[in-house]
């Protein structure tokens, strides 16, 4: 089994000792624009050799784990070097785009646009995982589009990496995705901006910080470029999670600021079925 890697961080590099898990005799080809970090997946056997025009044409499956808003020319361009047997598979965090971009391509059918829910808040080859893919959810989209023997192939892949598939409208992933990832992205690098504002009064303010602070701005510690394209790509949804995440936040911030004891009890109590939902439990 012959795989292509296209950006060789976190989710690459993760991808590529993944596959090796259950590939034990593949052979992977990487690329990465940054060299250092290619060297390191060389030097680190993440991945084997240098990705080509001459070698991808040979490849079961190329994964390109690129920032979103270049995915889309990523894939046009290596679409024309891989053979006709090649399936392209994107991680993106975004998916309207990148189908809306590839739809009329004349290899349409050799492309599969997915989207693991996996990751860490670390980024870089240094960062890959074996095993983070593991048990993991992987929403795909429009697979109606990519060729039947392709796609099954990629379905005995996922299956084998134990990722429970989930086939989704672009639109529709879109739109749930910039609520229960992106907006929380958002928060947690506006809350670290906050508290870095805040040190510039208090030197000492990161020495009060509990596992309560650390847990929620872990998220602050991603890829500002991995992130920063996420969220131009996802503009509208994200706007639109944003104006109601802000008009929860006034609607908090009026009840201290007025002492509505009960109502915030209240308030907080019902929030708090997140616990139940986060637990599995359906809430009738």
């Amino acid at each position: 089994m012959k795989i292509g890697i296209i950006g060789v961080g976190l989710m690459g590099g993760s991808f590529a000792l993944d596959f090796r898990s259950i590939y034990k005799n593949s052979k992977i080809y990487g690329f990465d624009v940054d060299i250092k970090n290619f060297q390191y997946s060389i030097d680190n056997k993440i991945v084997d050799e240098l990705l080509s025009e001459t070698n991808c044409k040979d490849l079961d499956f190329l994964i390109v784990s690129v920032p979103v808003h270049i995915i889309p020319d990523v894939v046009k361009k290596y679409l024309d070097f891989v053979g006709s047997n090649t399936l392209v598979i994107d991680l993106g965090s975004t998916k309207n785009s990148i189908c809306n971009a590839l739809n009329d391509h004349p290899k349409r059918d050799q492309f599969l646009a997915s989207h693991p829910i996996a990751g860490t808040e670390n980024s870089g080859p240094k960062s890959a995982i074996k095993g983070l893919y593991t048990n993991s959810i992987n929403i795909i989209c429009e697979s109606d589009k990519t060729r039947s023997e392709l796609l099954e192939r990629a379905l005995k892949l996922f299956k084998k990496l134990r990722m429970k598939i989930i086939n989704m409208d672009p639109l529709e992933h879109d739109k749930n995705i910039a609520y229960v990832s992106h907006l929380s992205h958002v928060s947690s690098f506006m809350l670290a901006k906050t508290v870095l504002e805040k040190k510039l009064v208090r030197k000492n303010i990161f020495d009060l910080a509990g596992s309560g602070f650390e847990s929620t701005v872990r998220l602050a510690k991603s890829s500002p470029e991995t992130w920063g394209s996420i969220f131009n790509d996802n503009k509208s949804n994200l706007v639109e999670a944003l104006n109601e995440y802000i008009d929860n936040l006034n609607y908090i911030k009026s009840l201290i600021e007025k002492s509505k004891s009960d109502l915030l009890f209240d308030e907080l109590s019902k929030i708090n079925l997140i616990r139940k939902i986060l637990s599995g439990i359906k809430i009738k």
